[in-house]
């Protein structure tokens, strides 16, 4: 009983902590299985902030949502620094230098590909995710009906009201199918290592409700967002850093 009391205990403490935290709280969080985190992508000081976190939890296994299976195979240390051998600039990615922290941040941990090839996902968008992926991680149950609306807003804020709402249903099944498969590679990745895995991915790939974490079974997750200020009382993270907004130019120009 006295374990009992001391577990509930521990956990409502971890629960009551949960929130916006500090850079130097990355230097001690609890103790998990797999630690999901966030990202906006072309941020650098949110890749800063994963190194550290990543030298923190010394992790036996590390999976990217950048890299493919075949890309992650071949990663040792003379090939992180050619850059051209790792095909890092045909993925589309930003720029490698503001990913290298991450990456310098490895020590001995395994690295995995959870990218799959742009034509599943497009099948994905158009067949649904369990068309492609199968019925694994929940893909053959409709997603509840409120939850549907909600991903298709965002889907459609996200691509700056450019493509026809209607076309947002899609959209999320490609992300469902992204999802499951990110989850299916870090369950490898445990399976492999006996953990804790690292994932690295999008916030939207992250977020607690819908994204990886909540396809994730039998093991202990926690997940730490890395977001811009200003941001929201509350986020879909257990732990997120707030930090500045990267410079760039308006993401919507792209779509006119």
């Amino acid at each position: 009983m006295k374990h009992f009391i001391f577990a509930i205990a521990a956990l409502v403490a971890v629960c009551a902590d949960a929130g916006e935290i500090s850079v130097d709280g990355l230097d001690s969080l609890p103790p998990a299985d797999v630690y999901v985190l966030g990202e906006v992508h072309d941020n650098p000081l949110h890749h800063l902030g994963q190194a550290r976190a990543i030298r923190a939890v010394k992790p036996k296994a590390v999976v990217f949502e950048m890299l493919s299976p075949e890309q992650a195979a071949r990663i040792t240390p003379d090939l992180l620094q050619d850059q051209a051998a790792l095909e890092w600039e045909q993925s589309g990615w930003p720029d490698f230098a503001i990913y290298w922290p991450v990456f310098a941040a490895l020590g001995q941990a395994r690295v995995y590909g959870a990218a799959r090839p742009r034509s599943e996902a497009r099948r994905a968008f158009k067949e649904g995710a369990a068309a492609v992926f199968g019925a694994g991680y929940g893909l053959d149950q409709p997603l509840p009906k409120a939850q549907l609306e909600q991903r298709k807003q965002e889907q459609f804020a996200d691509h700056c009201e450019a493509m026809p709402l209607e076309l947002m249903g899609g959209m999320v099944e490609a992300q469902r199918f992204r999802d499951a498969a990110f989850a299916d590679t870090v369950m490898q990745a445990y399976r492999d290592t006996g953990g804790p895995v690292v994932l690295i991915t999008g916030n939207g790939h992250a977020r607690k409700d819908w994204g990886v974490p909540s396809m994730l079974e039998g093991v202990k997750v926690l997940v730490v967002g890395f977001v811009e200020e200003p941001a929201e009382a509350e986020e879909p993270f257990d732990y997120w850093v707030v930090t500045k907004p990267a410079e760039r130019e308006d993401p919507c120009l792209a779509f006119k």
